[in-house]
């Protein structure tokens, strides 16, 4: 039963709003727990605030019926015990933390670091004279509760000890040395165990086929209680463990210290240390449930996605124990259980008789059971104050918000739901639950499709921390904040002066010109395509600052498009795409493409895949090529204005599909920008870019033939880009381009005027392999028929150019001569199949050719 400090009589509303404000000034950080001292003391918190009605009547009508069917029961059980929150808490709210070695780790009110991840020997005296017996610990704290130690069967240093007793040597209490071989191993430590069972799991279970004593040596808040003795009574724990040791010293009985590598479980909340307690709870049997769930993935029921976490749901699943439901907490939904205390019962504290209880849907249901049950008999009834783990409420989430219990119509008709998207931290704690209760108490699953987004890191992969200062407010990237305003909003915390003073130093590391304003749209597009790092998002700033940039270059777009569309310019209803210049083709289709791409990679849910398909196109494709190369047809030339009117009408459906296209993506700025765009005289504008129709893949403008001849072209463009001095920052060069096939040379007439402009020279001729080689200039091979050339008179390193051409020879050569290896070795002709040897016989020829050309330029 959980002591009372204070009542709803004791200190009202207002004179508890008061001493918070005080406890605020007065102990900064320590508030919180100021708050849960109190606050689980005080009734009127329930009584002044309320649940949803329908939401907490669907929960306790979930708890009644799981009672009935028997899978809510109540049991004294080894618990996961957080003394911060001073609650049970879930297994799956345990972290389990892997040590190698002695390990120092910060521990919520402990002001120094505590030591982990060694093993503690020492010694129990034995009755009768027999000696001692050492056994070893990582906890040596718990060993004043204590109650027996086990050794295997077979061992034969102790079968002279079976049955017999050592001597606790800090309360005389005798411990029985017994057989536990499920236990012990006779080859690890000592071959003797300490025996817990009170505060350890696998002791718990020995304690319990032993019929030992279970001796709980903590209260709730972690100090040692009387059970320990009054010579370490009311120490907290970790300075009971060096309190204990040094105790033992002084008996002669410790036997020293040693490196153990360990696991740790730490609360996911509190990074408090998990203490294993005794407590009574109430518990979920979940193996019925657990099965149904898995069975419901395996049969692709449920789809998860990524794929590669649904190892993960079978592991835990097929694993999963008994849930602890019930929390020590004062804010929550109560337990819907009744205590009768009778008149003449000998034990009057709450729980003493496991058939007390009462489970009801209200208070008056309670009398009526308790009035049949105990007729005539003189009794009260207390609700019990434990409340319900969140998860429990929140596992019947879509069965609640469709008025379940109710049949509703919303009900028939939604449920089950198409999708869920969470984060991949709960899988476990929410999406199982829910699964598992959807099925339980409406027969099918809650959904079809779960997809698991990463959890968001600082740029450095860690976890964000208030201590650590690198916590990001959305808001803050949003709208910016300078590093003042970022260590103003850390005082305002709750961090202690020595936490205050590290996240100030973490901020100033991290942010040191605070956060520049990114936007909504930067941030938004920034995180979804951070999706492709699965479990985690590293998440910078600087990349998210480059997404605003972008949306500069977006703007930028839209500007150039309305001053060269012209006031008076309507789009077409359709676009006569045959009549189109190549490079008004190209865009079609490489938009098409995109397009078909983003649309498949969102039914996939690769959303990652998505935004990079979108801002390839954006960016490198429509700002860096078309944009730039149709830009001499506005120059007023009459000799441009049939080229002018298709340029027009391909940039028109390039942003107006664009933009749709990007919209789920950057909402805002496509809305606004997407308003500015002209619309066809006869279509139907939508009031919003949001209500417009998606874009699909559109046929008619897939063109491979132009795709391909642009990929050359844009190669070419390159080639001739990188062989420019880094001092021509305005200077056009004279180029040349040595085509040695007809189809080749072709291809570059066609498009020569696009890649003057793109590779920004002043001109370019077409040679072939008849004509001499052009004198000062810079080479660049493109491929086997493509070479290219930039006049760097005056400018021309001879030896630099001639050093470019040697070790690019002897890169190629390299290449050529690897691949020759392998064709004449051993069984090459035998083995490889007929595909790889005509591929690796058209890369050797290519390579060859490649050697000539660059022996001709030498």
């Amino acid at each position: 039963m959980r002591e009372r400090k204070l009542s709803r009589h004791d200190l009202g509303r207002d004179k508890f709003l008061s001493e918070l404000h005080n406890w605020k000034d007065q102990y900064g950080g320590t508030i919180l727990r100021q708050l849960r001292t109190l606050g689980a003391s005080l009734d009127w918190s329930r009584e002044c605030s309320t649940m949803d009605e329908q939401r907490s009547g669907a929960i306790t009508e979930t708890f009644v019926r799981l009672y009935k069917e028997g899978l809510i029961y109540r049991d004294i059980r080894l618990v996961n015990w957080d003394c911060t929150l001073r609650t049970a808490i879930s297994d799956i709210e345990v972290d389990r933390v892997d040590l190698k070695a002695e390990t120092f780790l910060e521990v919520p009110g402990y002001s120094n670091p505590v030591q982990f991840g060694v093993l503690t020997s020492f010694a129990y005296p034995l009755e009768e004279g027999l000696g001692e017996i050492i056994v070893a610990t990582t906890r040596i704290e718990t060993m004043l509760g204590d109650t027996a130690i086990a050794v295997h069967s077979q061992d034969e240093r102790y079968k002279h000890l079976h049955g017999k007793y050592a001597v606790h040597p800090f309360n005389g209490r005798k411990l029985e040395i017994i057989c536990a071989d499920d236990l012990v191993k006779a080859t690890f430590g000592t071959g003797a165990v300490k025996i817990t069972p009170a505060h350890d799991s696998k002791d718990f279970e020995v304690g319990k086929q032993h019929n030992l004593d279970f001796i709980n040596i903590f209260t709730d808040d972690g100090n040692i209680n009387e059970n320990g003795g009054p010579q370490f009574e009311g120490m907290p724990r970790f300075t009971a463990r060096a309190a204990v040791i040094d105790a033992l010293k002084e008996k002669g009985l410790y036997r020293g210290m040693e490196n153990n590598e360990m696991e740790l479980g730490r609360c996911s909340r509190t990074n408090d240390i998990v203490e294993p307690m005794i407590k009574p709870q109430w518990f979920v049997n979940c193996n019925t449930m657990a099965k149904a769930a898995l069975d419901a993935v395996k049969s692709k029921e449920i789809e998860i996605i990524p794929p590669q976490y649904e190892q993960d749901w079978y592991r835990w699943l097929e694993n999963i124990r008994d849930w602890c439901i019930s929390r020590q907490l004062w804010w929550g939904h109560r337990v819907p259980a009744w205590y009768v205390t009778l008149e003449d019962d000998k034990e009057k504290g709450m729980g003493s008789y496991i058939d007390h209880w009462i489970i009801a849907r209200n208070k008056s249901d309670a009398v009526l059971e308790a009035e049949q049950r105990y007729p005539e008999k003189k009794y009260q009834l207390d609700q019990d104050p434990d409340v319900l783990d969140t998860w429990f409420s929140a596992g019947l989430f879509p069965l609640t918000v469709l008025g379940w219990p109710d049949n509703t119509a919303d009900l028939s008709t939604f449920y089950p739901t198409s999708v869920l998207e969470t984060g991949l931290d709960i899988l476990f704690f929410w999406v199982a639950r829910m699964v598992m209760m959807g099925m339980l108490l409406h027969g099918d699953v809650p959904f079809r499709k779960i997809y698991l987004h990463p959890i968001i890191r600082d740029a450095l992969g860690r976890k964000m921390s208030k201590s650590l200062g690198n916590v990001i407010d959305p808001i803050d990237v949003i709208n910016g904040i300078t590093l003042e305003g970022l260590q103003k909003k850390l005082e305002q915390g709750n961090l202690d002066q020595g936490e205050l003073e590290k996240a100030k130093e973490g901020q100033k590391k991290d942010f040191p010109d605070g956060i520049p304003e990114c936007g909504t749209d930067a941030l938004r597009f920034a995180l979804i395509s951070y999706t492709s790092q699965s479990d985690k998002i590293n998440l910078d700033i600087k990349r998210v600052h480059g997404y605003r940039q972008w949306c500069n270059k977006l703007w930028n777009a839209i500007r150039f498009a309305m001053i060269k569309l012209g006031d008076q310019y309507t789009p077409p209803a359709t676009l006569a795409v045959h009549t189109m210049l190549p490079i008004c083709k190209w865009i079609l289709s490489v938009l098409s493409k995109a397009v078909g791409k983003t649309v498949s990679s969102l039914e996939a849910y690769k959303f990652s895949d998505a935004t990079s398909s979108i801002y390839f196109w954006w960016q490198y494709q429509l700002c860096d090529v078309f944009i730039e190369a149709i830009k001499p047809y506005f120059n007023g030339s009459e000799e441009f204005e049939s080229a002018r009117g298709a340029s027009r009408d391909t940039l028109w459906a390039c942003l107006d599909t664009g933009l749709r296209l990007l919209h789920p993506f950057m909402p805002y700025i496509t809305e606004e920008l997407w308003q500015r765009l002209p619309q066809p005289k006869e279509a139907c504008r939508k009031d919003s870019i949001m209500i417009s129709e998606y874009p699909s893949a559109v046929q008619e403008w897939a063109n491979d033939k132009v795709e391909n001849e642009m990929e050359i072209v844009l190669d070419a463009v390159s080639k001739l880009r990188s062989l420019r001095p880094p001092t021509d920052i305005q200077l056009r060069r004279p180029s040349f381009v040595l085509c040695r096939n007809l189809e080749i040379a072709a291809t570059v007439r066609c498009y020569q005027a696009q890649i003057a402009t793109l590779a920004s020279v002043s001109s370019l001729k077409i040679l072939t392999e008849d004509d001499p080689t052009p004198p000062d200039c810079a080479t660049n091979i493109v491929n086997k028929d493509l070479a290219v050339y930039l006049q760097l008179r005056g400018a021309l390193d001879t030896e630099a150019e001639h050093e470019k051409l040697r070790k690019k020879r002897e890169e190629v050569q390299k290449q050529y001569d690897t691949l020759s290896q392998k064709m004449s070795a051993s069984g090459y002709r035998e083995k490889a199949p007929q595909s790889k040897q005509g591929d690796d016989m058209k890369k050797l020829a290519t390579l060859l050719e490649e050697l000539e050309i660059i022996s001709e330029a030498e």
